[in-house]
């Protein structure tokens, strides 16, 4: 009889013992960590030239847009809107970087009579991954 209780005993142990040790939990946080360290920094520096792509494509597509505004008047824009309102874009695209379609630096062409918007830069402060400013592109 005495075997029967030293069983149940050792079966009672093992019962309570399903689960993890807080040594187990503390090195799977550890490796977890580990492995945050090396990817967080990847992901912030591919988001940040992801949005500098954005912004040459959209510098792109708006000087297209410009161009082609006053290959068809002889003249440029007087106003960013109007290569909305004449349909040479749907919209006026947002600065990637600010996040607004109101941060946009209008260049002014040499000759004013010729309209008052011949380029566009962005209003964003702050330097490329190549170090040049965002304003001079």
């Amino acid at each position: 009889m005495s075997t029967t209780i030293g069983t149940h005993t050792r079966l009672a142990h093992r019962v309570f013992r399903a689960g993890f040790t807080l040594i187990e939990l503390l090195v799977v946080m550890a490796i977890i960590a580990v492995l945050m360290s090396l990817a967080v920094p990847q992901y912030f520096g591919r988001v940040d030239a992801a949005k500098e792509a954005v912004l040459r494509e959209n510098l792109h597509q708006m000087r297209e847009a410009l161009d082609k505004f006053y290959g068809d008047n002889n003249r440029y824009p007087d106003k960013l809107a109007d290569l909305t309102d004449r349909k040479y874009l749907r919209r006026i695209p947002p600065d990637p970087i600010t996040d607004s379609d109101q941060t946009w630096i209008v260049v002014a062409p040499a000759d004013p009579g010729k309209g008052r918007v011949s380029d566009i830069r962005s209003g964003a402060e702050g330097n490329g991954k190549d170090g040049t400013p965002y304003s001079s592109w």
